[in-house]
Parts: C-alpha cells; sequence; structure tokens
C-alpha cells in the first residue's frame, strides 16, 4: 500500500478540519445533547467513516478496503468499552451534563494523538521484528482472559486504578473543587487553580492511553498498514462524544459485551501468533524458517467480528428484557 505525503497530509487536514468543525457547531456552547441530536451525529460520523472505507476501496483494492472495515468496526467495538469508564468517570467528579461535552471532545482528540505515537512505534518495531507479532497476539489473548475474569468479578479494580489517577492528578495540580462554567482554569484569592474541568479531561487521556494497549496490537492483528491503524482509529473515535450522550443509560444493559470484546480480543490474538509463525524468524522455532500455517483472511476476520457483536447485542438487550420483566412481576405481586 503506496501512501504518499500529499494523502498523509489531506486526510490529517480533513480529520482535523471536522473536529474544529465538532467543537465549533456543538462544543463551543455548552448545552446537554438530546437524544435526537446524539443520533443524527452519530448517523453522520459513522457514514463518513464508511464512505472514507469505499475510498479505500477504490484507491487501494478490495483487501485493503476490507481491512479498513474490519479495524473501524473493531475499534469502535472497542471505543463503546471505553464509554462505561467514562461514564463512573464523569459520576465520580460530578461533571455537569451540560459541561461533559467540551471535556469528552479535548479527551479524544488527546487520545488521537496519543494513539498516533502508539501506531508510530508499532509500525516501526513490526518492520523491524516480525516477531513483535508473538508478543501482540500474547498480549491481547491475556487481555481477553484478563476482560472474562473482570466480567464475572467485581468493579472493584477498576475503581482503585482510576482512584489512582485522580491522586496523581491531584498530586501534582493545585485544584479547586468547584466548577466554573466549562473552563479549565479559574482565579481563587488571586491565584490560578485548576477547575475538576481539567482534572477530569486529565483522567480521560490517562485511561485512554491504558485502553490503547489493547486497541492498537487489536488493529494491527487485521492490518499492518499504519494509514489504515491510523484513519480506523480516527474515525472509530470521531462520533466517540455523540455515542456517550446516545447510548447513556443504555450501557449497563449491555451485559454481555465484555464478553463479546474479549472473544474478538482472542481471535485476533490467535490470528497474530499465527501470523507470526508464518512469518517466523525466530532461529530457536524450526530453525529460523517460516512455519506453514492457516492464515485467517481478512474476509473471515470481519465477519466473526461483525457476528459476534451482533450476538452480543442481541442477547444483552434479551437478558435486559427479561431483568425488566422479572422486575415488574415482583413490582406487582408485592
Amino acid at each position: 500500500m503506496n501512501v504518499s505525503a500529499t494523502t498523509w497530509i489531506i486526510t490529517l487536514v480533513v480529520i482535523l478540519g471536522l473536529f474544529i468543525f465538532d467543537f465549533f457547531a456543538h462544543v463551543r456552547t455548552p448545552h446537554a445533547p438530546s437524544l435526537k441530536e446524539s443520533g443524527a451525529w452519530s448517523a453522520v460520523y459513522i457514514t463518513i467513516a464508511l464512505i472514507f472505507g469505499g475510498f479505500v476501496w477504490w484507491q487501494w483494492g478490495g483487501t485493503y478496503g476490507g481491512e479498513y472495515y474490519a479495524g473501524f468496526v473493531t475499534e469502535k467495538a472497542l471505543s463503546v468499552d471505553n464509554l462505561f469508564v467514562f461514564v463512573i468517570i464523569m459520576a465520580k467528579f460530578a461533571v455537569p451534563r451540560e459541561y461533559q461535552q467540551k471535556v469528552l471532545l479535548l479527551g479524544i482528540v488527546m487520545a488521537l494523538v496519543m494513539r498516533g505515537g502508539f501506531i508510530a512505534v508499532g509500525a516501526a518495531a513490526i518492520n523491524a521484528y516480525s516477531w513483535v507479532f508473538y508478543l501482540f497476539g500474547a498480549f491481547l489473548i491475556y487481555t481477553a482472559v484478563k476482560l472474562i475474569r473482570e466480567a464475572t468479578s467485581s468493579e472493584d479494580d477498576e475503581e482503585e486504578g482510576d482512584s489512582a489517577i485522580m491522586r496523581f492528578v491531584k498530586r501534582y495540580l493545585r485544584t479547586t473543587d468547584e466548577y466554573n462554567s466549562d473552563k479549565l482554569f479559574t482565579k481563587v484569592n488571586g491565584k490560578r487553580l485548576a477547575t475538576p474541568m481539567l482534572m477530569v479531561l486529565i483522567v480521560i487521556g490517562f485511561t485512554d492511553v491504558l485502553f490503547a494497549l489493547d486497541s492498537i496490537p487489536a488493529i494491527y492483528g487485521l492490518t499492518t498498514e499504519p494509514y489504515i491503524v491510523f484513519t480506523a482509529n480516527a474515525f472509530a473515535l470521531m462520533g466517540l462524544r455523540q455515542l456517550f450522550f446516545l447510548l447513556d443509560g443504555l450501557l449497563d444493559r449491555l451485559v454481555f459485551l465484555s464478553w463479546g470484546l474479549s472473544i474478538i480480543l482472542g481471535f485476533i490474538g490467535v490470528k497474530l501468533v499465527l501470523h507470526a509463525l508464518h512469518e517466523n524468524t525466530l532461529p530457536f522455532l524450526n530453525g529460523g524458517e517460516h512455519i506453514k500455517v492457516p492464515e485467517i483472511s481478512t474476509g473471515l476476520s470481519l465477519g466473526i467480528i461483525v457476528g459476534v457483536l451482533v450476538i452480543t447485542t442481541v442477547a444483552s438487550l434479551v437478558k435486559a428484557k427479561s431483568n425488566d420483566k422479572k422486575e415488574q412481576e415482583e413490582v406487582s405481586s408485592t
């Protein structure tokens, strides 16, 4: 895949332009977006992402187009998992709903910049050392197991992690406990202090770094092209703010999402290990020669990823509906 510097520049300018438009059109004036607004703009950004995939398909062929779509769907699914943590962070800091848009958008921009660094490092590592696929694959399989354990245990560990980040932020920032509209800094008795809004922004940024440790190896399991990795991440994150408000209140109903994500990450981890064996250069494995193993096609990967997400989402909604029915029966019987 030959991507010119001009194409990179145009792509970056377009993505930056979309974020700037989003800020001035929706975020600059604080307000709590309605369900209709969130749904409409979520659809707009998903449509833009799908159209861009068509451009990749037209420009570089079906193989790369398929890799982009598989990467976008995977990153979008993983970004929904981010929303669970964002809800917890917003609740802990008691961020007024009308101010949440700004901190989410700025946090997403921070996340994309930091992920760009991860993508560059990952691309350089893969180009220099093919055995990096073994590490990526093993890490994703470990993460898949960890997700299942978290789904069947309490949330105490997650809350402790959030608290550790908050303690770190408070240690190095002079802060006030009072919000001043959606400002990041305010003056109290002549002293310039950070508002809780800045703390929320930093916590969300740090949290997304942790999520990137999962998402970047995952998408490198579907494509090794940095351009596809970056654009799939960018378009998946772009509509995350709208998705937050669209799914707010429904997230707790997606009870099987963690199971679905663990299956997807485990599958991609196995795919990476198979690819690493196929490209093997480690001298202690088969004398440093390639090992003949079956490789998983992009089409099959996309089918499995979409299938797992559909099944877990439908199962979650059916389970939630069943729970609601049981609660109604209990209320009516008392």
